[in-house]
């Protein structure tokens, strides 16, 4: 630790004089440059923590009717440094996160009865192109970036499905930050530790040179973790650079790499979570997942109200693990007759895609309004090769070496393609109709075999998709709008669906894509910066839900059986308000004391589905859908001055159920009631002489002892438990 944090700073001292050097010696150069060429610069984003919801026209984007929230990061606010979501999401109503671990490398997030596991039912995004490794056939999103890079995180609700993609759980875009406009070279740095060996170092550099401009960071984390046996250590690399031909067309590269690994401590039983919430039952269990994403932006300004917005990216990666994969009551010991551990399965994914988006946006009259169309096009096409279950080594350490064959070697493919158009019709100055379509092919495929070349599997599958949505918003004041929507959407059913994951599993030879709806109606608004609201009522329909059931065949057999369970509702109301307590008595004060509250009620049930146990029929009418909390509810208190910025925060999440049968316990922990928690969070940054600042945070400030989910396999199975009491300080710098 002292030798990194000593090379650290060794680094930073040279950055800040290299930085001046560098920035003394262009000035010159720069003025005479910005003589010689006047260019028309990218639209200034001022930041505005009261801004809540995205604009009705942002890029080639159109939102005006639908459910948005706008995010902006802020080290007070939120543990950047640690990536705790449950801060930097406190202020989006209804967001249900899976606390699968403390170190932050992935974000895993659900609403409105969609699974949160790596935000797989989510369409996630970054400066607008996806994140997911395999869009269709294996949506988890492996990626996420160091969020001390992010500028904003964008949020479209279900009506996204139109613009963007089939997905319930809507669209989800990190906005990069991009560098200092004003410099040639600016530096960031920000370093941290804190608990159980925990360390993280962020920096960037940015900056701009006539027709250049380029950012980029480099960030590592390690740690030892929470529990025993959940050592990680994962490292991040994001750089674009941009060239401005001239005002009306640019060109940028990216490129985001993301590589971790992870000790998995295993899942626990509810007798292990209530005797020793941090003991593993696994020693010999570790994750590997490796992303790189290059893209390719091009920005073309064809006239005064015409833009066009092209952009290719590929995503090539690939996901390792090596487990010992047993019910948590079976303990991971030296097998007495061998000497030596069992052998572990070794599973491996690779990914291979590519997207190409083009999006064309125009401003025209209608009578005597400024109307807005926007459309697109999109073609995707992405190859998986998924081998697993051989047998691995008997070892301790990450090795990912086979001893026999994979049981499952399997090639998957899918093309999609995708048209949309959406319209602001400006009825009048206040009132606009956005109605919108959406057409989607995909065409998927498998090949390959199961269990030892035992059985042959192929899969083909040829689907359209016609969308169809209408977004309507009122300015009813001109700091409050009413605002509807509704939307079509659909989930394809992934590969994972169709291929059975043990002895014991079946899937149901009929499984079919679950299509179904979204609508919302709200209220937002404003009064002047003293209270800002978002008060919205929803519905989503998921009609033939995909799901796993516990059924028992004629010899007394239980086995899991994929199937489209039944039609499933998620209905109820997301409310957001933020007061300033300080404004009220003086609104031009630099200081102030801010209380927000964001809280959802689901009531997300099965309308139709039943359970078949032998010879009886059991209705799953009523039954809670699965991994859903009736009740989600964060808030928090902020005091901020020119050079402090605080906030206390409470979570409230309530209970939920693991499966469609809504079972209440299981002994082996693999399902029963995730019961309901509270835990606090504390923020604190301290910035003084304009360039630099201290920050220290803590998690879990009571140390509550809490579960946000079972699973029935990786990197479980059972019971994972959150992480108690943790806390970081870090130093950092802007020059």
């Amino acid at each position: 630790m002292k030798k990194k944090l000593l090379y650290y700073c060794i680094c930073l001292i040279c950055a800040v004089g290299f930085t001046q050097q560098v920035n003394a010696q262009v000035k010159q150069k720069n003025a005479k440059a910005q003589r010689d060429s006047i260019l028309t610069l990218d639209s200034v984003v001022i930041k505005d923590n009261r801004s809540k919801h995205l604009p009705d026209v942002s890029g080639t984007n159109v939102f005006a009717g639908k459910k948005t929230y706008l995010i902006t990061l802020d080290a007070g606010k939120s543990n950047l440094s640690n990536s705790t979501i449950r801060t930097i999401f406190s202020t989006v109503p209804g967001v249900n996160i899976w606390e699968m671990s403390g170190n932050g490398f992935q974000v895993n997030i659900g609403s409105r009865g969609t699974d949160t596991h790596r935000s797989n039912e989510v369409n996630a995004r970054q400066n607008g192109y996806n994140t997911n490794s395999d869009l269709f056939g294996y949506p988890e999103d492996h990626y996420a970036p160091q969020f001390d890079g992010v500028d904003q995180i964008q949020i479209v609700r279900g009506s996204a499905a139109l613009q963007f993609g089939s997905q319930f759980g809507g669209m989800i875009n990190y906005k990069m930050k991009e560098g200092d406009s004003t410099k040639v070279l600016g530096i960031q740095s920000e370093q941290s530790a804190g608990s159980n060996h925990y360390f993280n170092s962020f920096n960037s550099a940015g900056g701009r040179s006539g027709k250049w401009s380029y950012y980029g960071y480099f960030a590592s984390r390690s740690g030892d973790g929470y529990r025993k046996s959940s050592a990680f250590n994962g490292q991040w690399f994001y750089g674009n650079v941009k060239y401005q031909f001239n005002d009306k067309i640019s060109l940028a590269l990216q490129f985001s790499r993301v590589n971790l690994k992870e000790q998995d401590a295993g899942g626990l039983t509810d007798a292990q979570f209530n005797a020793d919430s941090r003991q593993a039952t696994r020693n010999r269990n570790f994750f590997d997942p490796e992303i790189n994403i290059p893209a390719l932006l091009l920005n073309y300004k064809l006239g005064e109200q015409t833009k066009l917005e092209v952009t290719s990216h590929m995503i090539s990666g690939q996901r390792n693990s090596v487990q010992f994969l047993a019910n948590p009551g079976v303990a991971d010991t030296i097998n007495k007759k061998t000497n030596n551990y069992n052998q572990r399965q070794v599973d491996r994914d690779y990914y291979l895609g590519f997207t190409t988006e083009a999006r064309l946006l125009t401003r025209y009259k209608l009578g005597d309004q400024t109307s807005t169309f926007t459309s697109g096009i999109r073609y995707f096409t992405e190859k998986t090769t998924r081998d697993q279950k051989a047998t691995g080594t008997t070892g301790s350490d990450y090795d990912l070496t086979t001893l026999s064959p994979y049981g499952i070697q399997l090639d998957l493919h899918t093309n999609n393609y995708a048209a949309f158009a959406e319209n602001i019709f400006q009825i009048t100055p206040k009132f606009s109709v956005t109605p919108g379509a959406r057409f989607e092919v995909v065409n998927t495929s498998l090949t390959g075999l199961i269990d030892n070349a035992k059985d042959y599997v192929s899969y083909a599958n040829k689907r359209n998709f016609p969308l169809f949505g209408t977004g309507l918003q009122y300015e009813l004041t001109s700091s409050t709008q009413l605002y509807g929507n509704f939307s079509q959407a659909y989930k394809p059913f992934t590969y994972a669906n169709i291929i059975p994951g043990n002895d014991l599993a079946v899937v149901d030879p009929n499984l079919k894509d679950t299509r179904g709806y979204s609508a919302d109606l709200g209220y937002r608004g404003s009064a002047g910066n003293i209270f800002n609201f978002d008060f919205d009522l929803y519905y989503v329909y998921y009609g033939d839900k995909v799901g796993n059931l516990t059924r028992t065949d004629g010899n007394n057999q239980s086995y899991i059986y994929t199937t489209n369970i039944g039609n499933g509702v998620a209905k109820g109301a997301e409310v957001y308000t933020s007061l300033s307590l300080w404004h009220i008595f003086d609104q031009q004060s630099n200081n102030d004391i801010r209380v927000f509250n964001s809280f959802s009620y689901d009531h997300a049930r099965y309308t139709s589905g039943t359970l078949s146990t032998g010879t009886s029929n059991i209705s799953l009418k009523g039954n809670w859908l699965e991994g859903t909390p009736q009740f989600i509810n964060r808030a928090g208190l902020t005091y901020l001055n020119h050079s402090i910025t605080t906030t206390f925060q409470m979570s409230y999440v309530g209970k939920n159920f693991t499966d469609a049968n809504n079972t209440i316990f299981n002994s082996t922990g693999l399902s029963g009631i995730v019961p309901a928690y509270h835990v606090f969070d504390w923020s604190f940054n301290y910035s003084f002489l304009q360039r630099y600042h201290i920050f220290t945070n803590i998690n879990n400030v009571l140390n509550a002892k809490y579960f946000t989910r079972r699973i029935t396999i990786l990197p479980g199975p059972g019971i994972l438990p959150a992480d108690g009491i943790t806390f970081n300080v870090g130093f950092g710098i802007k020059i």
